[in-house]
C-alpha cells in the first residue's frame, strides 16, 4: 500500500484537505485500495480548522518518516513561517524519496524549504504574484492547474487540487483506475495541467491617460496598435514602453486579451453563437476566436459555455 501523509495546521483549510481525503483516504464499494492515508501535525491533538471546528490529530512529524507521498493540503495564513521541526522532517521526508505534494496555499510552506528554487510552480491565481514576489527564485505559473516535477508537485487552487490528486493516481495506477476512482466521485477523469486557470479578466482601469477604457468600449471595431497610439498623440514605439512600463505587455498582447475576456462574459451571460460572440469583440470569425480562446485559455469556448454559462 501506497502510504499518504496529510500534514495539517491550524488553522486547517478543510477544503484542501478533503481533496487529499476523498482521492487517497475514502474506502468506495468496487474500487480497489492502493492507498493508506493519514495525518499528522506538529502538536498532537486537536486542530482548527477554517470551518469553525477542530479535528482530532493525533500523529506527531513522526509519520512522515515512512510516508511515500507527503501532502501538504493549503497553509494558512501563508506568511506564516515554518518552524524548525517541520522543515527538517519535509526535508528528511524528501531527501529518502518521498513525493510533496501541495495544494493551493501548501505551495508557500513548500517553497520555505528552498525545494522549489529553480523550479516551476503554481498555486491560486489571486495568490500568484504574491508567491512570485516572496520567493523569486520560484518560477511561477499562475495559468496553471498543477505542475507535476515527480518528486514535488504543486496545485492551483480548489477544485485544481482534485486534478492533481488524480492526475497522481493515474500516474501511480494507469488511466483506468483513475477514471474508475473519478466517476465515483462524479468528477471529470482527466484535466491536463496545463489548462489554463478560469481566473477573472482583470478590469481595463484608468491607466495610460484613459486608453485602456476608451479601447475596452470598442473591441467590436477592427482597432490596432496605431489607432491606439493615435488616441494618445504618440507614436506606436512610445505606446509600446508605455505598456511595458505600466502594464507589464505589449499593446497587441492586451488587446487580444480583452477581446478573449470580452468573449467569455458573452459566453458566460448569453446564449449568441460563437460567430456573432467572434464579432462583437472584433475577432472577425469563428475560427479566429476559437484558436485565439484556446491559446489564451487552454479549452474551447463551447466547453468553457458548458462550465460557466449563468442560467
Amino acid at each position: 500500500m501506497h502510504r499518504v501523509v496529510a500534514l495539517v495546521r491550524p488553522v486547517q483549510s478543510t477544503f484542501e484537505l478533503g481533496c487529499a481525503v476523498e482521492v487517497f483516504g475514502t474506502k468506495r464499494s468496487g474500487v480497489p485500495e492502493h492507498y493508506a492515508f493519514e495525518t499528522c501535525t506538529e502538536t498532537p491533538g486537536p486542530v482548527p480548522t477554517t470551518g469553525g471546528y477542530a479535528i482530532s490529530v493525533l500523529q506527531d512529524l513522526s509519520a512522515l518518516e515512512a510516508a511515500d507521498t507527503v501532502i501538504i493540503p493549503g497553509w494558512l495564513p501563508v506568511e506564516e513561517p515554518l518552524s524548525d521541526p517541520v522543515r527538517r522532517a519535509v526535508l528528511r521526508a524528501h531527501a529518502r524519496g518521498a513525493r510533496l505534494v501541495t495544494i493551493c496555499s501548501g505551495v508557500f510552506a513548500l517553497a520555505r524549504t528552498g525545494l522549489l528554487d529553480g523550479r516551476s510552480a503554481t498555486t491560486h491565481w489571486a495568490r500568484a504574484e504574491q508567491l512570485r514576489r516572496e520567493f523569486p527564485r520560484v518560477r511561477v505559473e499562475p495559468d496553471r492547474l498543477y505542475v507535476d516535477h515527480g518528486d514535488v508537485a504543486t496545485s492551483a487552487g480548489a477544485g485544481a487540487g482534485f486534478d492533481l490528486c488524480l492526475h497522481l493516481v493515474r500516474h501511480d495506477h494507469g488511466a483506468a483506475y483513475a477514471a474508475l476512482l473519478a466517476r465515483h466521485m462524479v468528477l471529470p477523469p482527466h484535466r491536463e495541467g496545463g489548462q489554463a486557470q478560469y481566473a477573472p479578466p482583470p478590469p481595463p482601469g484608468d491607466a495610460l491617460g484613459g486608453l485602456l477604457g476608451w479601447a475596452d468600449e470598442r473591441l467590436e471595431t477592427p482597432l490596432s496598435v496605431d489607432d491606439l497610439a493615435a488616441y494618445l498623440g504618440v507614436s506606436p514605439r512610445t505606446l509600446a514602453r508605455r505598456f511595458a512600463d505600466q502594464l507589464g505587455t505589449s499593446p497587441g498582447a492586451w488587446l487580444l486579451s480583452r477581446r478573449v475576456a470580452a468573449a467569455r462574459t458573452l459566453l458566460e451571460e448569453t446564449d449568441l453563437p460563437v460567430e456573432a460572440i467572434a464579432a462583437r469583440v472584433g475577432l472577425s470569425s469563428a475560427v479566429n476566436l476559437r484558436r485565439r480562446f484556446r491559446d489564451r485559455t487552454g479549452t474551447t469556448p463551447g466547453a468553457y459555455r458548458r462550465a460557466f454559462r449563468v442560467p
